[in-house]
């Protein structure tokens, strides 16, 4: 049944198309499942001989068997009260939010560790107090910190001699401001290799047109980002009315 577990027919379809070249996309389409699930199978799955439909079949008995009773939903963070507050309607947004980040590419323990400190009403956890209520490893809340710092949306502070992971609230402004430099970077870069190339060539065009978009377009997101940032937190010199608009709507190279 679509939406249903992976039956080993499934699994032999898999591999076959997977012989054929077929994309992970195309798969999850002719199963009618998300091309997610078709990776995360054939991931877990796949050998030194590549992916094996039997041995997948088995490997997921397996599984099934050692599988423990899932345990109840984690309690909330001590700090977040439970006065007024429906703890199964917040266990159900903290699991949507997870799966929306995941679903924009954020591995899955990393959006856990996030959507901890977001729904936190102090916006911050220590090591031990994210290992405890996510039941994972302190190695894994290591990783998962140390790549939401590069991404600008955690922060830590010193809290006598323990270390306390921070989602403020300017984290979305401060990681939207680090795409765009990151984006006007990759634009600068692009029209350099136009250059290299030959604008008049097909390849030159080409990073031509990608870099004079994101430049554009990155330009953009930065006036809007403070505006809208200065707008809502009443903090900066935005102005009441709408956001600032380009002049050059279609600027030229």
């Amino acid at each position: 049944m679509p939406g249903g577990r992976l039956t080993q027919e499934d699994r032999r379809r898999i591999a076959a198309w997977l012989s054929e070249g077929l994309s992970h996309a195309e798969i999850g389409r002719r199963l009618s499942r998300p091309t997610s699930t078709i990776t995360r199978e054939v991931n877990r799955n796949r050998g030194s001989a590549g992916y094996q439909p039997d041995q997948a079949q088995r490997a997921t008995r397996q599984r099934a068997h050692r599988r423990h009773p899932a345990p109840a939903p984690a309690a909330p963070p001590a700090d977040l009260p439970v006065d007024g507050r429906d703890p199964v309607a917040v266990s159900e947004f903290e699991q949507r939010f997870t799966e929306v980040m995941v679903q924009m590419g954020m591995p899955r323990m990393i959006s856990r560790v996030l959507t901890c400190l977001t729904t936190a009403d102090s916006g911050s956890m220590t090591s031990a107090e994210l290992v405890r209520r996510l039941q994972v490893s302190a190695a894994s809340i290591s990783k998962a910190i140390a790549f939401l710092e590069g991404q600008h949306l955690v922060r830590r502070e010193r809290d006598g001699r323990r270390e306390r992971y921070v989602v403020d609230d300017d984290v979305w402004y401060r990681a939207s401001v680090a795409t765009a430099a990151t984006n006007i970077a990759f634009a600068e870069t692009a029209l350099a290799g136009a250059e290299v190339l030959g604008p008049d060539t097909p390849a030159g065009a080409r990073l031509a047109d990608s870099g004079r978009f994101l430049r554009y377009l990155s330009e953009d997101l930065l006036r809007h980002v403070e505006y809208w940032h200065a707008a809502i937190t009443g903090r900066g010199p935005a102005e009441t009315g709408e956001p600032p608009h380009r002049d050059d709507a279609a600027p030229s190279a």
